[in-house]
């Protein structure tokens, strides 16, 4: 049910190529907001322009299909590679952990150059660290490991949830003015501070590269590190979760073909309701700051991780079929090729936002940033498939392979 495996690629799983191709795309519907203007723009469309009744529903758009879907899918194949790494590495008489360790420790780099060098919005130290921490977890039986991940998954959120609720309620208050004044002084500092930070990421984005570079390393050297903290257990969880589902079989077609319909309906019946429940709160209030802040770190989760496995589940349903079509082996080529079309969506798009590039960011809203997500979408679909017919991996997967093996690995594909 897995679908043939790439050429050259003994070992892989085309379904998981699959999904991470569809996981790639959907991440840079939510990242073009970032990408284009200050990090508060991820929670409402206006920041940094007062925004239309168009931007508003394309912003509920995102939120239903891709917000956090996509971050939650893209760290459960994260863990499910991991586990597949370290099959690979042992079955070939080699030390699979130590491999895997030495792999994260590359990424960690890579993190800290994205960050520095190109964009805030880096993701990649996050799952290094994380990795790690999944890595000293491997030896858990398949079923402790999923119950693990998932208690831990289901308590960090809703205990969140419960402690962040009275500043929602608050932020209510405050609208409809049955607030005290010391209420509402600490909504109106909220709110400063959320703007304050904008203009001053607002600024770092319309600097030249070599300024923005210079900002980073005098004021946020630690930003890295300190974003990271507090998204840990739940990256984690996800991780473990991804390598359990890889045990069981489930990327490669082992589940019954009725458990895999369970999940895909029930995944997307319960968190499409449960968003679309929120969204139906949220919108009327014009996505208020703090209860788009917290609800989006902890009060959505789990409707985000049933729809992401909801996905996860249909994606699997459609592989055999899927993977032999024109649409699914773009997909597949993307997927193989994440880690670069990751990287070269940043570039591209900062290039474009940027101050060292057009100079774009702030400039247009959340409709008109659709088109850019539809261009980078066409530019991961249309490269990566020729590039596979004459390379074996994508660019920076070889150079991360390389680094990890210590050596120069056969790159260019020979032609039979």
């Amino acid at each position: 049910m897995a679908g043939p495996a790439p050429p050259d690629s003994p070992g892989r799983l085309a379904t998981l190529d699959l999904i991470r191709g569809v996981a790639i795309l959907g991440i840079l519907a939510v990242n073009i907001a970032g990408f284009a203007g200050p990090a508060a723009a991820l929670l409402t469309p206006h920041l940094p322009l007062p925004a239309s009744m168009a931007d508003e529903m394309t912003f509920a758009a995102v939120l239903l299909l891709f917000e956090g879907k996509m971050r939650t899918l893209f760290a459960i194949l994260f863990g499910a590679s991991m586990a597949l790494f370290i099959d690979r590495a042992d079955a070939a008489g080699r030390d699979g952990p130590a491999l895997q360790m030495r792999r994260l420790a590359w990424l960690l780099l890579f993190g800290l150059l994205h960050y520095f060098l190109l964009w805030w919005g880096d993701i990649l130290f996050l799952y290094a660290l994380c990795g790690i921490l999944a890595l000293a977890m491997r030896a858990l039986p398949t079923r402790t490991m999923a119950l693990s991940a998932l208690l831990l998954f289901c308590g960090w959120h809703l205990s969140g949830a419960i402690e962040t609720l009275p500043d929602i309620a608050m932020e209510e208050r405050v609208r409809i003015g049955t607030a005290s004044p010391a209420e509402v002084d600490e909504a109106a500092t909220f709110n400063a501070l959320v703007r304050e930070r904008a203009q001053v990421d607002m600024a770092e984005t319309r600097a030249g590269m070599g300024e923005q570079i210079a900002l980073k390393l005098r004021d946020d050297p630690f930003r890295p590190l300190l974003l990271a903290l507090p998204n840990i257990p739940e990256v984690l969880s996800l991780l473990l979760l991804g390598m359990a589902l890889y045990r069981s079989g489930f990327f490669a077609g082992a589940w019954p073909r009725r458990s895999l319909r369970a999940l895909a309906g029930g995944g997307l019946l319960v968190g499409g309701g449960a968003t679309l429940a929120a969204l139906g709160w949220l919108w009327p209030r014009h996505f208020p700051l703090r209860a788009m802040a917290d609800g989006l770190q902890f009060g959505l989760a789990l409707p985000h991780l049933a729809m992401a496995l909801g996905y996860a589940a249909l994606l699997v349903m459609a592989a055999p079929s899927l993977a032999g079509t024109r649409p699914g082996q773009r997909l597949i080529a993307a997927g193989r090729m994440a880690f670069t079309n990751y990287i070269a969506t940043t570039v591209v798009m900062t290039a474009i936002f940027h101050g060292w590039g057009l100079r774009l960011g702030g400039t247009i809203g959340e409709t008109g940033l659709a088109g850019f997500v539809l261009l980078g979408w066409l530019l991961m679909l249309g490269w990566s498939k020729p590039w596979l017919a004459h390379f074996r991996q994508g660019p920076l997967e070889w150079l991360w392979r390389s680094l990890t093996e210590r050596r120069a690995l056969p790159f260019i594909r020979r032609a039979s």
